[in-house]
């Protein structure tokens, strides 16, 4: 690992005091991104702090004195043999995915990447009777006979070869007759589903699933993405004497033997985004045919019906499933058209030179979303917000 320097332990010091402007920010984050030996002494460097506080010692971390305070305590961290005992010497030899270990960073320590301060209660601009909650598990099953069930916390339902619990909903194989159901997520929801053959679904807020009850091993796993976001876990076709797994999705279809990737498919964006997290998969639509490797992504345009494939940081596009949200290189325009889903709210630029201005930040999606509408304040991305009902104004 690069040495590790006074500057960049004071970065950290800085994030974990929640002073970090949004220069530092990326300074620290490019930093993290060089190698996975950086990310995992950040990872372990802010575990301990977060364990610390619960413990008392709030005070533990201080920009200027940060190796000081925090090596002594290193030493009955689980890898105390992988430090030496002065900063900038290390013997870090794990390879981490990014996305895996930034996830244990937010998941693990509920930590914000910015928040105005550490233990007070940011105030609305406008304080209304209802505030404004995240979403939550919730969807609306429909059958092949047209019974509907309502799914969410407290909702369980164990028939007709179905198991849902609050959180999730599961097909069991069968021998009964072929019917395509519908799930569908609505705005400040999200839902998994476990198909009959073992495929995993995630499904984001405001989307669409349409999927038949069972399969028949050796013929096409066919399911449609009507609308909306989902990341699919597939079970390989070697379980399945062969048959491959397609999502049609308006425009492409999306072939795979066997892997995990995200489709993005709304119906008020100009395009449909395909990322591709491992295996392969083949896109085409009635003008290409892209096959896909390991963090690729496909861009379809749906105005011109092109494709066009790039390299990303999948962690980005598939955060959401794990209670994430990852903004990297976002203008407020996309940012709080995602929020408008999971808070279901319609955001109003005041000023709509806003909508391109560019940020950066990481959120758990659990946060309220004054805290967020604080931290774009703070970090100079708006001046103003005044929140009405459901209406929130940035200006």
């Amino acid at each position: 690992m690069d040495n590790l320097n006074s500057t960049i332990l004071s970065l950290i010091g800085s994030y974990l005091s929640k002073e970090l402007d949004q220069k530092d920010f990326d300074t620290l984050q490019n930093w993290i991104n060089e190698s996975p030996d950086n990310e995992l002494f950040f990872i372990e460097y802010v575990k301990l702090y977060k364990k610390s506080r619960q413990l008392g010692f709030q005070k533990i971390i201080d920009k200027n004195k940060a190796w000081k305070n925090i090596h002594p305590k290193l030493s009955n961290f689980p890898h105390t043999d992988l430090y030496d005992s002065e900063p900038g010497v290390f013997k870090l030899n794990f390879n981490f995915l990014r996305y895996a270990a930034i996830l244990l960073v937010l998941l693990g320590l509920g930590f914000y990447f910015y928040s105005s301060t550490a233990d007070t209660q940011a105030v609305p601009a406008v304080v209304q009777s209802a505030p404004i909650q995240p979403g939550t598990d919730k969807a609306t099953l429909v059958l092949g006979n047209g019974k509907i069930i309502v799914l969410g916390q407290g909702n369980t339902y164990n028939a007709d070869g179905i198991s849902a619990n609050g959180k999730n909903v599961a097909y069991k194989d069968s021998d009964t007759k072929i019917e395509y159901n519908y799930l569908t997520i609505p705005r400040a929801g999200q839902f998994s589903l476990q198909l009959a053959d073992g495929t995993k679904v995630w499904l984001n807020s405001e989307s669409q699933l349409k999927f038949p009850n069972r399969f028949i091993n050796g013929k096409s796993r066919n399911v449609e993405l009507v609308y909306g976001e989902a990341y699919f876990e597939v079970s390989p076709s070697t379980a399945h004497k062969g048959s491959h797994f397609n999502v049609k999705v308006k425009g492409q279809n999306v072939e795979v033997l066997g892997t995990q990737f995200n489709i993005k498919a709304y119906a008020d964006e100009a395009n449909i985004f395909t990322t591709l997290v491992e295996g392969k998969v083949e896109l085409s639509n009635n003008k290409q045919v892209v096959q896909l490797h390991p963090n690729q992504q496909t861009v379809l345009n749906k105005a011109s019906n092109t494709m066009q494939t790039k390299s990303v940081d999948v962690y980005d596009d598939i955060a959401w499933k794990d209670g994430v949200f990852s903004f990297q290189r976002k203008s407020l325009k996309e940012i709080t058209l995602i929020l408008s889903r999971w808070y279901d709210i319609d955001v109003v630029f005041k000023n709509p030179g806003l909508q391109n201005k560019g940020f950066n930040g990481l959120f758990e999606k659990n946060q309220g979303i004054v805290e967020i509408l604080e931290t774009f304040k703070k970090l100079g991305a708006i001046s103003k917000y005044t929140i009405r009902e459901k209406t929130v104004v940035l200006e």
